[in-house]
């Protein structure tokens, strides 16, 4: 027998080490079953993990244990991200912090440094999996990655050399984003903007004004840019010049008309350019072929250039900038509420600067790259690969957000000015140049210092993780031979899911997609999978620098149990939807997996009535002595089996785990148990509940493993290993199902009348019921009407009775329901109260629609603010039409 209460504490730990011992995470790549992969997202190995990490693991594990139980050879392939910019940063703060070293780049020197993060990353990395293993996660622990592992470096040094050779990773002088505190570029994904208040400046800049937020970087502004078709300066002509008074001194400056660049509508609709230091002035230049002088240095301060001015830091200088500009009369006038967003680096926290600096960059528009038997750039594959299906991106709404960062993709920047990472495969001896996989021979050769962007390791995740260890480590094979020859990426490429957040999209799924189809010629998956981000309660973003809003999946575990918050993540939420989570919803799911143990533990103890061994319950009893409740049950597994089997199948994993869910509570607990009391068939019961564990199982795997263990049948072993439920098309009984819910709709009307009309619990009312064709079948279950409803009398009549005061009344398709509340409640009472309560709700109803019909509300309201009176209004006036309808029942 189960124990009284579900112990997840006692549970967890001891049956995932169970499902590890047992080999059940193992994919076998000799197998011939048809593969089922997912590469996981690889953690940050810098830390902890976080709700989104929760969110990724449970969609993951149910889809690989939904595989699995179905006959596929499972590979859920788990890992970590060496995640360059934010380790380093992490450990030097901690090396700051607790050895109080002010620059421990400089006070270790490279490889004393590189090597006191890796012992960091080594000490987190074993954090993280038990992490993992936490949220009940059944990866192929044999097969865990990182992505600086030996062989992982190898097929970037690969991939780096093959791209270099077809000319697709040149070196450059480009615009990138530049980190001045943290002395490195940064990637797009590694900014977040933030909304900052600033004046916003208007200054005469020869017959033109052009206003600017950062007057401190137009020292070297020399042209002016309108539009063409903009009338305010059709008297301009393209490459017009002429003399301005500037801030040391007068310019020579031309005129430019450009379509592209200016937005007539913003500002005056002139701007001076600075293409230094602006990515949309860069580009201008780049076609214009204009020249570009550096304002600010790689330290955040102003050049030679800035004159007097030479030497401080932007802060400093603006102000005094405006102040010059004032003096000379140039300064129109000054916008105090401007509101603009500035790029702020994610780990520095430093304000990013544009800078063009000579660095290593993909080149994303240079048709190079095989595919589909034509020559095409690596942002037209990326292209195609969506449009033409091949990867189906869910939900499919997504695919206007991909294609919008696609179609403007520029090259990308892949080197770093950090130390930890994937170092540049390229070494340099005088002006010659060596790109290989190893260093050259002989003396004199010193390796490029940068470090690849992360995104350029994890890019290659889904393919470099099935390389062959041993292979790798053999430098006469080529990427070609090393695809090949490894049986791992023979059997599970292309994988068949990447889930992840919708926020990275662009930024490591997008780059999968580029590095892959170059790299091995196949896409890295057949879906992408996008879930929501996780906000509190209020729909607030959950951020680590605001504690309050967080919550942690470790302290979430011990207090509900694993399952409870997996199903919190799951049920309820779409993909590409962000969803809200809180302690109360999740302890409602506790509260299930607690009442699935309690009817658990119901079938148990009617085994043990009967005298039975749930273990040795099979099939060929399911035909005896069969109830309309018996048939009806199992006759509805058929249908929850099949309709959970395509949600999973078509990754609606809330759709399908509503299903489960409201049946496992609504039908079979709360009605079938309920029937089953005092005639219970322990078969049935067993049968059910088997069922019941095997579709709950990739939800909730530890509960469901536990009861497993109690009714397993002879010869079977561990839930995990189960096949998945099939249809029994013989079990399938329509007429069953729709009695049974007859008699459901008839119990539940009596008691919604009762709820209605303020019937005490312990009152025993009679129930008279007009049924015109089911009346024997009510007849002869009667008992439970009696039981359920609570009821003193059921009178079935074929013949529709004469309506008496006091009496009110529900209507079902072929059937009348009657209770007689006279002397039972004090129906004068119960009226009053019912005209106060209408009373009330039409002066609800006439402010909600004062309301609605003032225009100034309606134009001054946010729209969700509207909504919400509008649906007040609608529930004010169902529920004013629901007392209306009783108040003419009781006259």
């Amino acid at each position: 027998m189960l124990p009284k209460a579900y112990d997840p504490q006692g549970t967890e730990d001891r049956i995932y080490q169970m499902w590890e011992e047992s080999g059940a995470f193992k994919a076998d790549a000799k197998s011939k079953k048809e593969p089922f992969v997912i590469s996981m997202p690889p953690p940050n190995a810098t830390g902890q993990l976080h709700l989104g990490h929760a969110v990724m693991l449970a969609l993951e594990d149910i889809f690989t244990r939904f595989a699995r139980m179905q006959g596929k050879e499972a590979l859920w392939l788990p890992g970590t991200d060496h995640a360059s910019i934010a380790t380093e940063s992490v450990v030097i703060k901690k090396i700051q912090k607790e050895e109080k070293i002010k620059d421990p780049r400089v006070h270790y020197g490279r490889e004393k440094l590189v090597s006191k993060i890796a012992e960091f990353v080594q000490e987190s990395r074993s954090v993280i999996r038990s992490q993992v293993r936490k949220m009940g996660a059944s990866c192929d622990w044999s097969r865990e990655r990182y992505t600086l592992d030996a062989s992982l470096n190898r097929c970037v040094n690969e991939v780096f050399k093959k791209m270099y050779g077809d000319g697709l990773i040149y070196r450059g002088q480009r615009i990138v984003n530049w980190d001045p505190r943290m002395q490195t570029t940064v990637s797009d994904d590694e900014i977040e903007y933030v909304e900052e208040k600033a004046p916003f400046y208007t200054f005469q800049y020869g017959p033109f004004q052009i206003s600017t937020a950062r007057p401190e970087t137009k020292f070297g502004d020399k042209y002016v840019v309108m539009h063409p078709d903009d009338e305010r300066y059709k008297q301009y002509k393209d490459g017009e010049t002429f003399t301005a008074e500037w801030i040391n001194g007068p310019v020579q400056a031309t005129v430019i008309k450009d379509r592209d660049a200016i937005d007539p509508a913003f500002g005056t609709g002139c701007m001076t350019i600075t293409p230094w230091h602006d990515m949309t002035d860069f580009e201008l230049a780049e076609r214009r072929n204009l020249p570009r002088e550096q304002i600010i240095d790689f330290n955040g301060r102003l050049m030679p250039v800035a004159g007097e001015f030479a030497g401080m830091p932007i802060e400093e200088a603006r102000p005094k900038v405006v102040e010059k500009l004032k003096e000379k009369g140039l300064l129109v006038k000054v916008d105090e509420n401007y509101v603009h967003r500035i790029a702020v680096s994610y780990r520095g926290k430093g304000v990013v600067e544009p800078q063009i600096k000579e660095q290593w960059f993909i080149d994303v528009n240079k048709p190079v790259v095989e595919w589909k038997k034509k020559k095409l750039s690596l942002k037209q594959v990326m292209q195609d690969v969506i449009r033409s299906k091949d990867i189906q991106i869910i939900p499919e709404r997504f695919e206007k957000v991909y294609f919008h960062w696609i179609d403007n993709l520029r090259d990308w920047c892949v080197s770093r000015q950090i130390w930890w990472g994937h170092r540049i495969p390229v070494w340099y001896k005088g002006e010659e140049k060596h790109v290989g996989i190893d260093p050259p021979q002989g003396l004199g050769w010193t390796q490029d210092p940068d470090t690849l962007d992360t995104w350029f390791s994890s890019g290659l995740w889904t393919w470099s993780t099935l390389i062959d260890h041993a292979l790798a480590a053999d430098p006469s094979l080529s990427l070609e031979d090393l695809l090949r020859k490894s049986p791992d990426f023979q059997k599970f490429h292309p994988t068949t899911v990447m889930e992840t957040g919708y926020d990275i999209l662009f930024f490591w799924v997008a780059r999968m997609i580029l590095m892959t189809t170059y790299g091995t010629g196949q896409i890295p998956f057949r879906h992408v999978y996008l879930h929501g981000l996780v906000r509190t309660r209020d729909g607030k973003k959950m951020s680590k620098s605001d504690p309050a809003t967080t919550i942690d999946p470790l302290e979430i575990i011990p207090k509900y149990g694993a399952d409870a918050l997996r199903l919190s993540m799951i049920v309820g939420q779409s993909p590409g939807n962000d969803f809200r989570l809180y302690d109360e919803k999740i302890a409602g799911y506790r509260n299930f997996v607690n009442k699935l143990w309690n009817a658990s533990r119901f079938v148990l103890l009617q085994c043990e009535k009967a005298d039975i061994d749930p273990k040795v319950v099979n099939g060929q009893q399911l035909t005896v002595n069969l109830s309309v409740a018996d048939r009806a049950l199992l006759s509805s597994l058929q249908r929850l089996i099949e309709d959970v089997t395509q949600g999973l199948k078509e990754y609606r994993l809330s759709e399908a785990g509503e299903r489960v869910y409201s049946f496992v509570w609504d039908y079979f607990c709360d009605w079938y148990l309920e029937f089953s009391k005092g005639e219970s068939n322990p078969a049935v019961l067993v049968h059910a509940l088997r069922t019941i564990v095997h579709l709950l199982h990739p939800y909730c795997p530890f509960v469901t493993e536990e009861i497993w263990a109690s009714i397993t049948p002879k010869g079977s072993g561990l839930l995990i290993r189960e096949p998945w439920p099939t249809v029994e098309k013989k079990l399938v009984d329509r007429e069953a199902e729709e009695q049974l819910q007859l008699l459901i709709d008839v119990i539940s009307s009596i008691r919604s009348l009762c709820a209605e009309y303020g019937v005490a619990p312990e009152a025993k009312i009679p129930a008279a019921v007009h049924a015109v064709k089911s009346g024997d079948f009510l007849t002869k279950h009667q008992a439970h009407v009696l039981r359920l409803a609570n009821v003193s009398e059921l009178s079935i009549v074929s013949k529709a009775p004469a309506h008496r005061h006091g009496v009110v009344s529900t209507f079902l398709k072929g059937v009348d329901i009657h209770l007689s509340l006279e002397g039972v409640v004090d129906l004068t009472k119960v009226k009053g109260n019912m005209e106060a309560e209408r009373v009330q709700l039409q002066k609800f109803l006439a402010g909600v629609q004062a309301k609605l019909s003032n225009e100034q509300f309606i134009a001054r309201a946010k729209p969700e603010v509207v909504e919400t009176e509008k649906q007040k209004l609608k529930d004010a006036e169902a529920k004013l039409a629901k007392i209306e309808e009783r108040l003419k029942a009781l006259s």
